[in-house]
């Protein structure tokens, strides 16, 4: 599906006019042009697929630690006012048998965030993707955020920070595993 940024500017021009603002104005006039850009880019998860974007770097390796890679950066739309959140994502997954390339997680941690989301449905969209890409074991996922729509309008509760977990596998059925993931990950707020 592509972007039809040229709608999108005609749009953005409106919505300037609606707000009682000259779009013709020195600094608004390519304001629509980059409004445009911006949601081609942060909506481009939509338009990616996982298992191209993975692109076979999944590698055979015995083993059956736990692999975390923690603090990703975050940011996303939320779907209810498509202002950002932010944050960090911290990944962990038992392999069993085949592992990702260590940039893979953090992409896919992006693919999904570059659409209009629920912060809950984006844990949940990246433990599924891990545990069916490599078969895991177990899969756990963390995401501390915090809302511009939450932070800058309705409640203003600047300091607020929303955290979400999801856990697959022997990261539920298994408290030590859990534990040890949470421990691993040194939970801290953002």
């Amino acid at each position: 599906m592509k972007v039809d940024t040229a709608r999108i500017e005609a749009l953005v021009r409106q919505i300037i006019v609606e707000i009682g603002e000259d779009p013709q104005r020195e600094g608004l006039v390519k304001t629509p042009h980059r409004v445009a850009a911006a949601y081609e880019f942060l909506t481009s998860g939509y338009r990616t697929d996982a298992q191209r974007l993975i692109n076979d770097a999944v590698f055979t390796q015995a083993t059956n630690s736990m692999v975390i890679v923690k603090n990703i950066e975050v940011y996303s739309l939320c779907e209810h006012h498509m202002l950002p959140f932010f944050g960090r994502c911290h990944v962990g997954y038992i392999p069993s048998g085949r592992v990702f390339g260590v940039s893979k997680l953090a992409r896919l941690v992006d693919m999904y965030a570059r659409r209009l989301q629920l912060q809950e449905r984006l844990t949940e969209q990246i433990s599924q993707e891990i545990m069916t890409s490599v078969d895991a074991k177990g899969v756990g996922v963390m995401i501390e955020a915090r809302h511009l729509c939450m932070m800058m309008r309705g409640v203003e509760k600047q300091n607020s920070v929303m955290i979400t977990s999801s856990v697959l596998g022997t990261f539920r059925e298994s408290t030590a595993t859990r534990e040890e993931f949470l421990a691993l990950i040194g939970s801290r707020p953002v």
